[in-house]
């Protein structure tokens, strides 16, 4: 077989001592062309790239059953709660004295490279580079030992983490991470791709219900469950409250408390851009979890907000909540229908249009809308420069990227995580090194 003629006549064992075979071919045909030397030791590996399999723990057996030293299981999971079947298998290797390395491939399953280590797993697998990854969610070598420390880690490590749909994009582990090594704190920062939020809390997050171990002690909460986690905590802050969404959790004692930072992250890079906000006209793009916050705070500041929304059905419930005027913003790219913003001073756009992936090169409005305007202010940071933002230029009208209110936001949960002054110039040149 190919595979057969590859080990036969390979030269790789001249420099390694270790094989990694697949469960189904045996290290004796490969030792008996070269010779009982060829190599040491064997980690016998088995693959599924396409879901969890049932039969996990049968399969662990039989791989036991092997001539294998060290035995690797990579299953695709999903969602973070598929990946429990394959942290529990570790926990009952260390407690049979087998090496294991257990892997849950996926954005998924990050997680298990980044704490592995930490946990007793032989050891994880990694991609030279950005890009040249050879399984889904594997993390580069220099991001496992510069970014997430993974050789610093422990048990007693304090875990945080990212709560989203889609986390491949996030910029949070690489800010946070960068706070807590300025530190020197026994923390780390890592993806945790939720579907099920529900789910996530019960199985791995509260203390009476969850079935592993990872010393979760906070989250940062994003699209889409920055209302939904509201009703799985223990405390929430008056902020917060008032926004009715929260996108920082602190767990203290096994209790979670829920927090919003991102009000004081949107408003702060605005005040300082545009100075006093008071009878400020503001067209504020959209009416999910981010534009509560915004247009919690630009009331505080005395600013006049109209919120623009192409589903006005959907955008009507929040609009009477947080009692600002409603227009619609047109789908069509008629040019006699679009709106115009001249009659405004500042347009945010609180949408993931313009981002990288699903809503790339998309744009909420083009540079003759926004004539007039004296700010226009992108909550998308990826990428730096959005197609709004190339507009604002062509309008010759001042802008801000989402990234200032990124790290401003960042700051925030890094006081109330660690109680210690976020380290701004490291966690802004973190962001910025992995944006460009």
């Amino acid at each position: 077989s190919e595979r057969e003629h590859f080990w036969i006549h390979s030269h790789i064992f001249e420099f390694t001592d270790w094989a990694d075979l697949e469960e189904d071919f045996s290290a004796l045909t490969i030792k008996n062309s070269w010779g009982r030397n060829a190599f040491q030791k064997v980690i016998k590996s088995k693959h599924n790239f396409v879901e969890v399999p049932a039969d996990l723990s049968e399969i662990y057996e039989n791989l036991k059953e092997s001539e294998a030293e060290v035995l690797k299981i990579a299953v695709q999971a999903d969602d973070i709660t598929n990946t429990i079947p394959i942290w529990k298998l570790l926990e009952r290797a260390k407690s049979e004295n087998k090496e294991i390395i257990p892997i849950a491939m996926g954005e998924a399953g990050k997680w298990t490279r980044i704490l592995g280590l930490a946990h007793g797993a032989f050891m994880t697998y990694a991609s030279l580079d950005s890009g040249s990854e050879t399984a889904p969610g594997q993390v580069s070598a220099k991001d496992l030992t510069e970014v997430y420390r993974v050789k610093e880690l422990d048990e007693n490590t304090n875990v945080y983490g990212i709560l989203g749909s889609n986390t491949s994009v996030s910029m949070s582990p690489y800010i946070h991470n960068a706070a807590f090594k300025f530190h020197n704190l026994n923390s780390v920062f890592v993806p945790l791709q939720v579907h099920n939020l529900d789910e996530f809390i019960k199985r791995m997050v509260k203390s009476e219900t969850r079935e592993i171990e990872l010393n979760f002690k906070g989250f940062s909460v994003t699209i889409p469950h920055k209302q939904s986690i509201i009703k799985h905590l223990d405390f929430i802050d008056e902020t917060a409250k008032a926004i009715g969404a929260v996108n920082t959790v602190k767990i203290v004692d096994g209790k979670l408390h829920g927090y919003n930072t991102d009000a004081q992250g949107f408003i702060e890079p605005l005040l300082n851009s545009y100075g006093d906000l008071k009878g400020a006209k503001v067209a504020l793009i959209g009416a999910g979890g981010a534009a509560r916050a915004c247009v919690y705070a630009l009331k505080q500041q005395g600013a006049e907000v109209t919120v623009f929304a192409r589903d006005l059905d959907k955008a009507e419930p929040f609009a009477k909540q947080v009692e600002v005027d409603l227009q619609e913003l047109p789908k069509t790219k008629d040019q006699e229908t679009k709106t115009n913003f001249s009659n405004f001073d500042i347009l945010v756009n609180t949408t993931p249009l313009g981002m990288k992936g699903k809503f790339d090169g998309e744009t909420p409005a083009t540079a003759e809308q926004l004539q007039g305007l004296h700010l226009v202010y992108d909550l998308v940071y990826i990428p730096f420069q959005t197609p709004l933002m190339t507009e604002a230029d062509l309008a010759e009208v001042p802008k801000i990227g989402g990234l200032a209110m990124l790290i401003a936001q960042a700051i925030e949960q890094q006081k109330i995580w660690t109680g210690l002054a976020a380290p701004m110039k490291e966690m802004s040149r973190a962001a910025l090194k992995r944006l460009q």
